[in-house]
């Protein structure tokens, strides 16, 4: 269970810092802004997909948050990812722009499946817990 809690966590740490915590810094720069209407989405759209990804990002490195919250949550970034992965294929052809929302979502499957061991593995030790005392 320490292997998976270590890679729950990192993976976590590595979704909040890519999707939550950098674009909340970088959303507003002259870079974002281009690089959002090169591929042919309007302003508003960058807004709008910063303070969702933000609060993505908060909703799955926050323990107390459980259950469908945390679920819409991996499942939001898992459809940015790929809607990412096929703009820029479109946009730019095959090449590191498309590749890189892909390997950030592998990163958002390994946190996606090690919170689902640890949750079972914690069902499981309460389960027998309540076994025993019974």
């Amino acid at each position: 269970m320490k292997t998976t809690k270590v890679i729950y966590t990192a993976s976590t740490i590595l979704i909040f810092l890519f999707d939550g915590f950098m674009p909340a810094l970088t959303s507003n720069t002259e870079l974002a802004k281009q690089g959002i209407s090169r591929l042919g989405y309007p302003d508003y759209f960058r807004v709008m997909l910063t303070i969702f990804k933000v609060l993505g990002a908060l909703v799955l490195i926050i323990p107390a948050v459980k259950g469908r919250l945390k679920e819409w949550a991996y499942a939001g970034f898992a459809f940015n990812f790929i809607c990412a992965t096929a703009s820029h294929w479109v946009v730019d052809g095959f090449g590191t722009q498309t590749l890189f929302p892909l390997v950030i979502l592998g990163i958002l499957i390994a946190s996606y499946i090690s919170y689902h061991k640890i949750l079972i593995q914690s069902e499981s030790l309460h389960f027998k817990g309540n076994l025993v005392a019974d």
